[in-house]
């Protein structure tokens, strides 16, 4: 049987990563395309980092996966994205 016996696995693996993929495309084009979203993301974290909390903690993360119905991977993907291009004064 040898290594095909791995190619269904893979083959799921591949679907899954490319829907990811896409899944987070949309999510990003989204905050793009709607630049208030960003800014109240952005005095979100500002107001996070007035307390001392980072950004990018636990915290922080699972506060927009939360509001946002995202995985912790896309809310971090998102919270990157959002301070890299809006406010990258935030920590």
């Amino acid at each position: 049987m040898g290594p095909m016996r791995y190619l269904p696995a893979l083959i799921v693996v591949a679907l899954a990563s490319a829907s990811d993929v896409k899944a987070q495309s949309s999510l990003l084009e989204s905050v793009k395309n709607n630049p208030g979203e960003a800014r109240e993301l952005c005095s979100q974290f500002k107001a996070l980092n007035t307390k001392g909390v980072s950004a990018y903690s636990s915290q922080a993360i699972s506060e927009v996966a939360r509001q946002r119905n995202l995985s912790s991977n896309n809310a971090e993907i998102l919270a990157t994205y959002v301070i890299g291009m809006n406010c990258p004064d935030v920590r």
